[in-house]
């Protein structure tokens, strides 16, 4: 079937793999030695045992994470991630090694048709089928030139997007969460910091393959004491007052600003400061050019 596909083509295994289960390529031969990789060595384990095929999309992706107590929902902030794990969008699919929020990064006639068209009908649907949705529901969307199209659905907030999401809050998340689950949402109004915000991952040296852990970390006090950044820990490990690394993908810098340019001039200065050996981090989170790109359901 493989050989019989032109142009870009997704192959994703069909379960759980910690975002790197995904393949997005035109060459065949890349193709067959992803499903060895998935189907006969077993590299993804139990997700990569069924493997599906999707056409590649043309466009800019976006995360559209909305909050629903059964009835009613609301929008998060809009953000965008990088997956790939080297600057350029290069390498291999990852967890996602950074995301960003601004404003404008949709305009507000490209939300209500993404509202319109995808989120509303999504909830109608949940509905018919006796479902009442509470909780977060994430939308990974492409925008190509036919529009907003769904690449994928999680029942969860993204990582690293909820990082810049919650660096813009203004409002009592646990209001929020409890109103959510009361079923009151509508009276609870989200209001966002303006500008912009960022999450540039640091993740251990060769990730998302083989990867060193136990790597002593140190310039977390610097960091964490610079203004408008937090550094938030995903894959570490404390043992009295020193911190390791214990996983692929180790901190998640944050950083807020007046604007994109701002926000990432701190998230960079922290990123910098902090050192453990073999980190590795992309160093174009929120400045990749806005060019169309081809790619799948990650």
């Amino acid at each position: 079937m493989i050989d019989r596909i032109h142009g870009t083509i997704v192959l994703k295994a069909d379960g759980l793999c910690a975002g790197k289960g995904v393949l997005v390529t035109s060459s065949p031969n890349e193709a067959r030695a992803f499903v060895t990789r998935a189907m006969e060595q077993h590299e993804f384990g139990e997700g990569g045992k069924r493997l599906m095929i999707e056409e590649g999309l043309l466009g800019r992706e976006l995360s559209y994470i909305v909050l629903a107590d059964g009835e009613n929902f609301v929008p998060l902030v809009p953000t965008r991630d990088h997956k790939r794990a080297f600057d350029g969008d290069q390498g291999p699919n990852t967890g996602g090694m950074g995301a960003y929020s601004a404003d404008g990064i949709i305009d507000g006639a490209l939300e209500q048709h993404m509202l319109q068209t995808i989120v509303r009908p999504t909830f109608r649907a949940l509905e018919k089928e006796g479902e009442q949705y509470r909780g977060f529901l994430y939308f990974g969307l492409m925008l190509t030139s036919a529009g907003p199209k769904v690449l994928e659905f999680n029942c969860r907030l993204g990582d690293p997007e909820t990082q810049p999401i919650v660096a813009r809050m203004d409002f009592d998340l646990a209001e929020a969460l409890a109103a959510a689950t009361d079923g009151f949402l509508n009276e609870v109004r989200l209001k966002w910091k303006p500008g912009a915000s960022i999450c540039v991952v640091m993740a251990s040296g060769g990730y998302p393959g083989k990867f060193a852990s136990g790597q002593e970390i140190s310039g977390l006090d610097g960091a964490t004491g610079m203004r408008d950044v937090t550094v938030f820990h995903a894959g570490t490990k404390r043992e009295g007052t020193t911190y390791y690394t214990s996983s692929g993908r180790v901190l998640g810098v944050t950083a807020s600003g007046v604007d994109l340019a701002d926000a990432r001039r701190k998230a960079y200065t922290a990123a910098n400061a902090i050192r453990f050996r073999g980190a590795h981090y992309r160093n174009d989170i929120g400045a990749m050019p806005e060019q169309l790109k081809a790619i799948g359901n990650q």
